[in-house]
């Protein structure tokens, strides 16, 4: 149960605001935009997804640069909440095709029609996008997709300046192309968060994968459809399943923790020879959810160093490689390290080659932060920095530096060596042949290298 819904653009503005139950102050969107930006408890520079301030809980995601917020006098569970707002939206998204503060404007009466739908009274009614069709009956104003901002979900999907075929996620769902005829196609897409801890020496503490399977189909009619992975896959360790898929197939190269898979999902196959069989709904969804913990390649291998070269200098050298493919590259990589409390000043030795680097010091937090715009397989760079301190360190440089994390996409790569091996479309009719799009990317998750 929750009292109120809005969304906050990066400024503080009131886009979409809905009071359901009116037993929280109408100011509740200042109270806690001011309490987000100038949170400072606990030494945290961040506010938690949850807090509560004189009585009022506040709950929130932050989504494409928007602040997803829901308010509520009851205790009620968080994770409950936290996943209406991921849900919201993701539904908004659907319905829209992009996800922006523009977009959210052009179309408010829409936006206010789907809320009015998911939430009566502060209670869940649905999130479901097929489900909503029958209700929602405004049409969305369609948003130019070049306008999409970086930080869209959009941007994981481009290699370099180039969009990837089809960009499903700028797309509605109700939407038609130019013309009132729909295009048939459908998108699939892997995606991987990934783990890693380097030893200060470069070998590997602990590495993990957690991936999806999204899918978002524009098909008429709703056939089914078959979606085939590598026949060596193998679910749980030793071949056995916590979820009871065991391996029967063999060893298996790709080894899964563990996995998950959507209620419209028919498995009668799976054991068999890896097929998926489902009718996909209306709407962006998760197919299969996995999670690895064997050993794999990291795309990218980060050392660093840091060491005294004087009473008040020292000097830092971090050395990135690009372990994957030169075919592919890995975009909008950002490497941070925290200095020293007593660091006055830094001055960077770049090299040159490396495509739209920038190094700087955050002197508010002593961190040190290196960008690039692009890397592509096999490439290795390196940053030095040199630190002038305000006093002499009298103990290790090491454990008052570092560590040091990277954040990166790599579109059309996956660490796993998961594969859609192909997705096969129940024919209506000899002429039907609808496209079919199947993206992959690997995005870092906590991607850290010890001092």
């Amino acid at each position: 149960m929750i009292s109120q819904f809005f969304v906050l653009s990066q400024r503080g503005d009131n886009i979409v605001f809905r009071d359901y139950r009116g037993d929280v102050p109408k100011g509740s969107t200042e109270i806690f935009f001011r309490k987000v930006k100038f949170w400072k408890e606990d030494g945290e520079e961040e506010a938690p997804p949850v807090f509560n301030v004189d009585g009022v809980n506040y709950f929130h995601v932050k989504i494409v640069g928007l602040l997803f917020v829901a308010t509520t006098r009851a205790n009620v569970s968080p994770s409950l909440i936290m996943e209406l707002l991921q849900r919201i939206a993701r539904v908004t998204k659907d319905y829209l095709g992009i996800l922006s503060e523009e977009s959210l404007r052009r179309n408010f009466v829409l936006v206010y029609e789907l809320l009015d739908e998911v939430i009566d009274f502060g209670y869940v009614q649905t999130t479901s996008t097929e489900v909503l069709k029958s209700y929602i009956f405004n049409e969305p104003i369609v948003v130019d997709a070049a306008r999409v901002p970086a930080l869209g979900p959009a941007s994981i999907f481009m290699q370099g300046n180039k969009r990837m075929p089809g960009t499903a996620v700028t797309k509605s769902v109700v939407a038609n192309e130019p013309g009132g005829r729909k295009r048939e196609e459908i998108f699939v897409d892997i995606i991987e968060k990934i783990s890693v801890t380097f030893s200060s020496s470069g070998y590997i503490l602990t590495s993990e994968i957690d991936g999806t399977i999204q899918m978002k189909s524009y098909l008429t009619g709703n056939p089914e459809i078959k979606l085939a992975l590598n026949e060596d896959v193998s679910i749980g360790r030793g071949g056995n399943s916590a979820y009871g898929y065991g391996n029967s197939i063999g060893s298996g190269t790709v080894i899964l923790d563990d996995c998950n898979f959507h209620e419209s999902v028919h498995l009668d196959n799976f054991d068999l020879d890896r097929t998926l069989s489902l009718v996909p709904s209306d709407g962006e969804f998760s197919v299969m959810n996995y999670r690895m913990t064997q050993e794999f390649k990291p795309p990218f291998r980060v050392n660093a160093l840091i060491e005294e070269a004087g009473a008040l200098k020292a000097e830092v050298i971090i050395k990135i490689r690009a372990e994957f493919p030169s075919s592919a590259t890995a975009n909008t990589i950002l490497v941070q390290m925290p200095l020293p409390s007593y660091t006055s000043r830094v001055s960077f030795d770049v090299e040159p080659g490396a495509i739209g680097q920038m190094a700087d010091f955050k002197e508010a937090n002593k961190r040190l932060e290196w960008s690039l715009k692009k890397i592509v397989g096999g490439a290795e760079h390196t940053l030095r920095a040199k630190l002038t301190f305000s006093q002499e360190s009298h103990g290790n440089l090491t454990k008052e530096a570092g560590p040091v994390s990277m954040n990166f996409t790599i579109p059309m790569y996956n660490a796993s060596r998961l594969q859609v091996k192909y997705l096969q479309i129940a024919k209506k009719s000899k002429t039907y042949n609808p496209y079919r799009w199947v993206r992959y990317v690997t995005q870092a998750n906590s991607y850290v290298a010890r001092m």
